[in-house]
């Protein structure tokens, strides 16, 4: 196998679905801890690995990969002995595809970057009301999604879960989870944190996001 190595930040949810995926499929890597505030995805040499400038990337074998969509469907299907985590029945997988769409044009675009792009580059301390009202839609959206079924794509763990658990365990340091209202995502954050890698590859990195977005102080507009 040749070497992997992943480039990105342990609070960044989009890094933490990569390191759950690589956990999950037990393939060793080394982690390159890119130094955002001091702009290193800027420099050239990280701009050549990739040019959108984004974590996570992953190199394997001088060949680079970002966008953790595309990095983890890349992993299982070329690494993982079975096809479990990212079916190839076509229907199937259609599901896990639309889970991975929603994450990134939904829960992500539209939840964790509108808040946390000016909460950190522009200084915004009051976020707009429609943002917490965002978020309380995801959390709407998924609990249906878990309806009649243990994981986010169906009746097995795949990559959707890891890349929506990495953001909902995120979007939390702005809007609980009301554990009465939203008892199946409740349940499948518990399920998920029974995993033997989730401590490690999620857990300790949704803690430091959560603690940096508390440290801002920010607040919700009334």
């Amino acid at each position: 196998m040749a070497k992997l190595t992943l480039y990105g930040v342990d609070p960044s949810p989009p890094v933490r679905a990569v390191k759950l995926t690589l956990a999950a499929l037990g393939i060793p890597y080394e982690f390159v801890n890119v130094n955002l505030s001091g702009q290193e995805q800027l420099s050239p040499e990280y701009l050549k690995k990739n040019p959108q400038h984004t974590v996570p990337t992953l190199e394997d074998d001088g060949h680079f990969i970002w966008d953790s969509h595309a990095i983890i469907a890349y992993l299982v299907s070329k690494y993982a002995d079975t096809d479990a985590l990212y079916p190839k029945d076509l229907l199937q997988r259609a599901v896990v595809d639309q889970r991975l769409h929603f994450e990134t044009g939904v829960v992500f675009a539209n939840g964790l970057r509108s808040i946390t792009k000016p909460l950190f580059f522009s200084g915004q301390k009051t976020i707009p009301k429609e943002r917490y009202e965002a978020i309380v839609e995801v959390y709407n959206f998924v609990e249906t999604f878990l309806t009649g079924q243990d994981y986010i794509a169906g009746g097995q763990l795949t990559i959707a879960d890891f890349s929506l658990v990495s953001s909902i365990t995120s979007l939390v340091a702005f809007v609980e989870i009301d554990q009465v209202k939203y008892p199946k995502i409740s349940e499948w954050i518990k399920k998920l944190e029974q995993l033997p890698y989730y401590e490690e590859a999620n857990a300790k990195g949704a803690r430091a996001f959560i603690e940096l977005i508390k440290s801002t102080n920010f607040s919700f507009a009334t």
